[in-house]
């Protein structure tokens, strides 16, 4: 046995075919639809989802991995590696992050669970660098260290374009979503640590990304030293839900806006996009870690 498995969960967006490419394992979140189980990239599709997802009167929940699942993953594992890392979504969002740290007590210290308060696309940049970590020769514990240390290095900018999936969920109530609709109201959330807030309101989805992409500027230059096109100090991730093109539109106004920084994008998993609904648009944005990986936005360079 050696080497370092690094774990994560298909909230990070990764699917199972890139996690095979990556060398990462991802746990598959569980959904229950209409009274039957599914699991994400197993036996259900992004297209899938979003056809059952039309149906008004379609029963979606989110679930938490079973232990037994979480557990058969890490025995397995631990056959052919000495430590497993393990980079669940962020514990504010989703109970499974505590459950697996309980699950670890069991393993003798050869399980590090890491509570970096991250989701989507910037859950999928702790795993790039936990590998890296483990290739450059860091042990399990001290790569869950490093990362939680700079857990609040990262902020999410999520707008989307129907209130009612934050209505479903109670995050607005009836009357406040019924205002945004009329009105064309936009809300703007954040996501920074373990908290989900809302951050502005914007007349349009065009002006909410417009409020995206300042408050991506903002961050950068107040919270990681400036904007610096010529050494990008900042990982840019995007994510969508079912509306690629206009994705890729809004990509091409953000590299226009970042000049020099490298621009990743991948569709939002399935767990996050059943609480927003189709249509919706994120951007994050990460302080690269000075001993992490130099990443230039292909996937090659994950490889």
């Amino acid at each position: 046995m050696s080497g370092i498995a690094i774990v994560t969960d298909s909230n990070s967006g990764i699917t199972q075919d890139r996690a095979k490419e990556l060398g990462i394992y991802v746990l598959p979140m569980p959904f229950v639809i209409n009274g039957s189980d599914y699991y994400e990239d197993i036996d259900l599709t992004q297209e899938q989802y979003y056809e059952l997802l039309a149906d008004e009167n379609a029963e979606i929940h989110t679930s938490q991995p079973l232990p037994s699942q979480v557990m058969d993953l890490w025995d397995s594992l631990l056959k052919e590696y000495d430590e497993i890392v393990h980079i669940p979504m962020s514990s504010g969002l989703s109970g499974s992050c505590e459950s697996a740290a309980s699950f670890a007590s069991n393993y003798d210290g050869r399980v590090h669970v890491v509570n970096n308060q991250r989701i989507s696309v910037t859950q999928e940049l702790s795993c790039f660098e936990a590998k890296k970590m483990a290739e450059n020769g860091m042990s399990a514990a001290e790569i869950k260290k490093r990362l939680e240390e700079t857990k609040f290095d990262s902020a999410i900018y999520i707008t989307v374009d129907t209130m009612k999936y934050l209505k479903k969920g109670g995050r607005v109530t009836p009357a406040a979503a019924t205002i945004a609709e009329i009105l064309n109201i936009k809300p703007v959330l954040k996501i920074f640590g373990e908290k989900l807030d809302a951050f502005a309101k914007a007349r349009g989805m065009k002006n909410a990304k417009q409020v995206m992409i300042k408050a991506a500027k903002d961050t950068i230059d107040k919270d990681f030293g400036g904007i610096n096109n010529d050494d990008p100090n900042a990982w840019i991730g995007m994510a969508y839900t079912n509306n690629i093109n206009e994705a890729n539109e809004f990509k091409a106004e953000v590299e226009k806006e970042f000049p020099g920084y490298k621009v990743f994008m991948h569709p939002l998993s399935l767990s996050v996009a059943c609480h927003i609904g189709p249509g919706s648009l994120a951007v994050s944005v990460t302080k690269t870690m000075p001993d992490g990986i130099q990443y230039d936005g292909s996937e090659k360079d994950l490889l």
